[in-house]
């Protein structure tokens, strides 16, 4: 089996969890690759140093080293290629990890086989002009807009397959995937959804209103949302580099083509992960 490895060595351990995976890895007669910008971190390993599309194209699964936000980075990437990914915890509750920096021995399950995927929904969310598409992104999480002048809020259009659908006045709004529920939209007050049941999640953000609720979608609904004000809207997937939503233009959010397939080596479930988790912020 042939390994992609992809570490956030911004994080403080994962820069030894990797090495230990490394080792493991050695010892399990698996061959291994990283991105050629990790060469001097990992030249002493085994390590063959890939671009992207080599990695991603030849491997078999990739393992991602951090927190949720690197292991989300990372499954934005396997999923594009198709491969299946493990996340490995170097961060702190790491919702989407499969295992724990203790865990390493549980490793040879992932070469033996013996393991699960959770296929979970993702979202594709394009910036229009008219009909013309003038950028297109994927997201685990959630898709966020808001208004470029952060300190102020906006009126947000918000329309479900077309029609229009409500107007918020409001910080922003969230659209967020079964997956990205126990993320920003739990903390903006949206329900935790069992990444099993697909569906999309809105949650406005901050609303001026009485009513303001989160709501949930089937999971081929089409989300457009855009300013009812002559002002640019900031769009960001999965808290990547915003981009602008010009006066005029809309975001559309769809569910994706593609899954992000999730590798699952321990028996635990949604409940029992969430549980454990959330128990550590009591």
């Amino acid at each position: 089996m042939k390994i992609a490895l992809m570490p956030n060595l911004t994080r403080k351990e994962a820069l030894s969890v990797t090495q230990g995976i490394c080792k493991s890895l050695d010892n399990l007669g698996a061959s291994y690759c990283f991105l050629p910008e990790y060469k001097s971190d990992f030249e002493s390993t085994e390590a063959a140093f890939l671009t992207e599309e080599e990695a991603l194209g030849t491997c078999d699964a990739v393992v991602a080293v951090g927190g949720d936000g690197s292991i989300i980075h990372a499954a934005k990437t396997a999923a594009k290629y198709k491969k299946p990914i493990l996340g490995v915890n170097a961060g702190r509750l790491a919702f989407m990890a499969g295992l724990e920096d203790n865990e390493l021995h549980l490793l040879s399950r992932l070469i033996e086989g013996d393991y699960s995927l959770d296929k979970r929904l993702m979202l594709k969310v394009n910036v229009l002009s008219g009909d013309e598409v003038v950028s297109t992104d994927y997201c685990v999480n959630d898709c966020l807009v808001t208004n470029e002048e952060k300190q102020r809020m906006s009126e947000i259009d918000v329309s479900l397959g077309g029609s229009c659908f409500n107007s918020y006045l409001c910080d922003g709004v969230l659209v967020a995937t079964p997956t990205g529920s126990t993320a920003y939209s739990l903390s903006a007050g949206g329900p935790i959804v069992d990444p099993e049941l697909e569906s999309i999640l809105m949650t406005p953000i901050c609303p001026h209103s009485l009513v303001g609720r989160s709501l949930v979608f089937r999971p081929n609904a089409v989300i457009g949302v855009s300013s009812a004000e002559d002002v640019t809207l900031c769009l960001s997937a999965d808290g990547a580099e915003p981009q602008r939503i010009e006066p005029g233009c809309r975001a559309e959010i769809s569910r994706a083509e593609f899954t992000a397939d999730f590798i699952r080596i321990k028996s635990e479930n949604f409940i029992d992960i969430l549980y454990r988790k959330l128990a550590q912020r009591r």
